[in-house]
Formats: structure tokens, C-alpha cells, sequence
């Protein structure tokens, strides 16, 4: 299960997954850190990234942080 690191950015204007330089990804997220609405956004966007399902995608660490730690189990 390949683990990757995502540094979240709440409230753009459009929602994107970004690849960066140093090998980690950037999610750019238009809800905000509220009831875990941006987390639900980072899920999906990860999970249409590496073409699996939602419920393949988990976050191992950093629930209520910008940068997080998500697993991809297919």
C-alpha cells in the first residue's frame, strides 16, 4: 500500500490535485476545514488521481493538519 504526503489548500477557487517538485502532492480544495469537508474533498481527489474508489483512500496521519499522510489501498 503506497503511502503518499498531500499539503492541503483550503478554500481555492478550483479544486486540483498538483504534483510538486519534490515528489509530494498538493491538493488545492474549495471547501473549508469545517466537518471535514476538505478532508472528503482531498479524498476524492486523490482517489480520481490513481483511478480507484474513494474507500481505497484513507488518511494515516494529519486529519486536522494541511499536510497529510494518506494510504491508497488498491
Amino acid at each position: 500500500m503506497p503511502l503518499i504526503q498531500v499539503k492541503v489548500k483550503p478554500g481555492a477557487r478550483l479544486s486540483q490535485l498538483t504534483l510538486l517538485a519534490d515528489g509530494t502532492y498538493r491538493a488545492d480544495v474549495q471547501s473549508l476545514p469545517t466537518d471535514g469537508k476538505a478532508n472528503g474533498e482531498v479524498i476524492r481527489l486523490v482517489s480520481e488521481r490513481f483511478g480507484c474508489s474513494r474507500s481505497d483512500v484513507t488518511i494515516r496521519s494529519g486529519r486536522t493538519s494541511r499536510v497529510k499522510w494518506m494510504a491508497i489501498e488498491a
